[in-house]
């Protein structure tokens, strides 16, 4: 197997690429609006590193979201496109999945992400079996401030706590964006454990901050 994880879900625009056991080449640019401009390179990057080419690929898995529409969906199409041009198998999972799995989860947590307009995407998590996060409540979007008083007090990480620390009780040293090689990891195991990854419709939560506007004829005529 040869898997090239994608996410660009979060300030992250990040990419590896995976043997089955071990991440082969990773890389990750920091930009909260510069998804498109920096995806590509980036693909081109790991599958160098790797000595790969496109066609050597099996799987494409995507991280999901939720994140803001146009970055999200950057990472997505290229998903899709991808695995429809080499005939690898498509695998899309949430990335704040990715996110509690980068923690090494021994304990309960929670997972919040910017979600810009003041508010925070999140999950809670509890430990599950073989080191895979299971996902027990979320994703949702709402202000920091309308978390529930149990979920704001647990253990969290991503960049809601660094950006809201007053409304987070736990915060931890933890990542603050989803790693490729997480993410791609991540789903090595549970493709082993034989799960099905079949789920390809992104979390987008809420409607995208740009829209068409709608002309209306005036009363007035």
């Amino acid at each position: 197997m040869l898997l090239l994880a994608i996410d660009t879900s979060t300030t992250a625009i990040t990419v590896a690429v995976h043997d089955r056991s071990r991440t082969l080449a990773e890389a990750t640019t920091l930009d909260a609006r510069g998804h498109a401009e920096h995806l590509a390179p980036g693909i081109t990057r790991v599958l160098d590193e790797a000595g790969a080419a496109p066609a050597d690929l099996t799987d494409v898995v995507c991280g999901l979201g939720p994140g803001p529409f146009t970055g999200l969906r950057v990472g997505i199409v290229t998903a899709r496109t991808l695995a429809l041009a080499t005939g690898a198998r498509l695998h899309g999972v949430c990335s704040l999945d990715a996110l509690a799995y980068q923690t090494g989860l021994h304990s309960e947590l929670l997972v919040a992400t910017d979600a810009r307009r003041k508010e925070v995407y999140w999950a809670r998590y509890a430990p599950g079996a073989g080191g895979v996060p299971m996902r027990v409540d979320g994703p949702h979007v709402t202000k920091p401030a309308d978390l529930p008083a149990d979920v704001a007090g647990l253990p969290a990480v991503g960049r809601g706590p660094l950006l809201y620390p007053d409304a987070f009780g736990s915060p931890l040293d933890g990542p603050l964006d989803v790693s490729a090689a997480a993410l791609a990891d991540l789903v090595a195991r549970r493709l082993a454990a034989g799960d099905r990854l079949d789920e390809h419709e992104p979390f987008y939560l809420r409607r995208p901050d740009a829209a068409p506007s709608v002309s209306t004829k005036s009363a007035l005529g």
